[in-house]
């Protein structure tokens, strides 16, 4: 009888320690021996994990727990992260007694292009600056000047002598090839955070936008990549770390960023840094005259023949216009528009180089890439007829005032 029981006691009791192995195994707690994952050299001599999920069947490479796209930012980041500086301004101000005192001015970011310290930023960030104080990534202070500037396209070169220090720099990339879904990677310093990554895709190409000061700036990248204040002058780049556009303003009524950001491409950097570097200013072509935008209330009292365009008002004594026979507006026929005087009976410019012109942006935007000395075909209406001219470029510094 005693055997008995002891009998049914161990067979329970085996019962019991299966039942508890079965449960360990059941929460995790023991689990059977598995071949771990398979790791392989990947091509650039990182080690990479291959884990297979059979929910899904879907195969993740990951580097030290990262998926490749994590991989790319951070290669990105690392490698040109040094090459962003933060830029900040010092105007001139004055005080109760009309003193010259020194204020605070505009703060934004910058990217190195060149070794020998020149730096490609924003003309709003250092516009009407007397001192540009420049920090690198190590948090050394140079202090710069600004080399040239152009308000047409928001763009400046700025330069400093780093001396022994190395620099990282940022080389252009192609952006005219950008496609919309792209992948893109802004740098900056927002809200003075330095050096901050923020990635997006490109939404759209080829934006007009008009700035603060009334001057639209053309072919502009939009992006949703946040951009916010102090991004401004800092790079936008592609996944290869090229430089595709700079960073000049965001789409918002509030101040912050809203989804909509806006870079000027790298192909309108490289046509006009060389200039900037070496005159101070974009070397653009110019019609001489005084150019007034068609209106309606100038249409009807003037009895003009079209609604589009753009009258010469007045035209240089002397210069290549006058030479090519474009005429201007008469002394005796004058009417005033706001704080502008208007000359009347001058020729209408509807087109040049067989583009038409209908508002003060087109004239513009058809002598943007023009140089002084170029040859254009301008189509204008006078006495109610077409004619065509062949007029040689002036040359023009200043902005669209």
């Amino acid at each position: 009888m005693v055997t008995r029981n002891r009998s049914n006691i161990l067979f329970a009791l085996i019962i019991i320690l299966l039942l508890g192995i079965i449960l360990l195994m059941g929460i995790g707690v023991i689990t059977p021996k598995t071949e771990p994952p398979e790791i392989r050299q990947a091509n650039d001599g990182t080690v990479a994990k291959e884990f297979v999920y059979q929910e899904s069947k879907k195969v993740v490479t990951e580097s030290v727990g990262f998926t490749a796209d994590e991989i790319e930012n951070i290669a990105v980041y690392e490698r040109y992260n040094k090459a962003v500086v933060n830029i900040a301004t010092e105007v001139v101000g004055y005080n109760w007694f009309l003193e010259p005192v020194p204020r605070k001015g505009s703060s934004g970011s910058g990217s190195i292009f060149d070794e020998r310290g020149y730096i490609l930023t924003n003309n709003h960030v250092v516009e009407n600056a007397y001192k540009v104080n420049i920090t690198l990534a190590d948090g050394e202070l140079f202090e710069g000047e600004v080399v040239g500037a152009d308000p047409e396209n928001d763009l400046a070169v700025i330069h400093f002598d780093p001396g022994s220090h190395p620099l990282v720099t940022i080389s252009f990339g192609n952006s005219d090839s950008l496609k919309v879904g792209q992948k893109v990677l802004a740098i900056g310093n927002p809200f003075a955070f330095e050096r901050t990554l923020t990635t997006g895709i490109i939404s759209g190409l080829g934006r007009p936008l008009k700035n603060d000061k009334g001057i639209i700036i053309r072919n502009l990248i939009q992006t949703d990549a946040s951009i916010n204040p102090g991004n401004s002058g800092g790079p936008l780049l592609n996944s290869n770390g090229e430089l595709i556009g700079v960073n000049t303003m965001i789409y918002t009524p509030s101040g912050g960023s809203v989804g909509i950001g806006f870079a000027v491409p790298a192909a309108t950097a490289r046509r006009v840094v060389p200039d900037l570097m070496e005159f101070g200013f974009v070397q653009r072509g110019w019609i001489d005259i005084d150019p007034v935008p068609i209106f309606p209330s100038l249409v009807r009292y003037a009895k003009l023949p079209v609604n589009q365009g753009i009258l010469v008002s007045r035209v240089k004594p002397n210069g290549n216009a006058a030479a090519a026979g474009l005429k201007g507006g008469s002394p005796d026929r004058i009417v005033r528009s706001g704080d502008s005087i208007i000359y009347l009976g001058g020729d209408i410019i509807v087109g040049i180089d067989d583009e038409p012109v209908a508002s003060i942006e087109d004239f513009y935007a058809a002598l943007e890439q023009s140089r002084p000395g170029d040859v254009i075909r301008v189509k204008v209406i006078r006495n109610r007829r077409e004619h065509i001219l062949n007029i040689a470029l002036d040359g023009r510094t200043g902005g669209t005032d």
